[in-house]
């Protein structure tokens, strides 16, 4: 399997022009990032240049999740080093299509238990979710498993954070000339925890869970 162990900062990282709603957080209510996340770690931490797709506010069920607002990290200001007070501007809107790291994990075996079930064949229109499961590479924040693998405490639902998607020459007569590049649908996954490169339209889960 792909092992990132740097958050999502391809150039063409976005994959549409809009639209664009952002809002203003603080680094420790942004998640799973640095420690935050069900055991293990660390996560990789937020950069200038990096662009993951994070859930805001409280990893618990006490507080909203899996409620949260999601949206995808579009910069960043601080010194890269966790300070929990540095500024993050996330993009919430619904319908923005960006590249990002998937792992295709489905569930996990039970509490704490390792992935025991894997996506093959994955679909355009499939759910991805923010993963804080501690399984997950130090990149990678979205997975197909709408549960994490939690802890002894037991697991918690994953904030819906959109669906796979095409990327921009995925698309037949979507760039000059109507190219069309092999695309990540084309082929299968291996019956294992894979981490691999999809475009994916977010969506704000919050509403849709309600």
């Amino acid at each position: 399997m792909t092992m990132p162990l740097t958050f999502m900062e391809a150039t063409d990282w976005e994959q549409s022009s809009g639209p664009i709603v952002t809002v203003e957080v603080q680094e420790e209510d942004c998640w799973p990032v640095d420690t935050r996340l069900d055991s293990g770690g660390p996560k990789d931490q937020l950069a200038p240049g990096l662009h993951p797709v994070i859930a805001i506010g409280g990893r618990t069920a006490a507080d909203g999740r899996p409620l949260n607002l999601t949206g995808v990290v579009v910069s960043y200001t601080g010194a890269g080093t966790g300070t929990g007070t540095d500024r993050v501007v996330v993009n919430i809107a619904d319908g923005y299509i960006v590249r990002q790291w998937v792992n295709n994990t489905l569930t996990y075996n039970g509490a704490g238990g390792a992935p025991n079930s894997f996506e093959q064949a994955p679909v355009v229109g499939q759910p991805v979710y923010v993963d804080d499961s501690h399984d997950l590479s130090a990149g990678v924040t979205l997975s197909m498993s709408p549960l994490n693998a939690g802890h002894a405490a037991g697991q918690l639902r994953n904030p819906l954070a959109g669906f796979l998607w095409y990327c921009q020459n995925e698309i037949a007569d979507g760039v000059a000339a109507g190219r069309r590049a092999t695309s990540t649908f084309d082929g299968s996954l291996p019956n294992a925890a894979t981490e691999q490169e999809y475009c994916v339209l977010l969506i704000n889960g919050a509403r849709e869970l309600a």
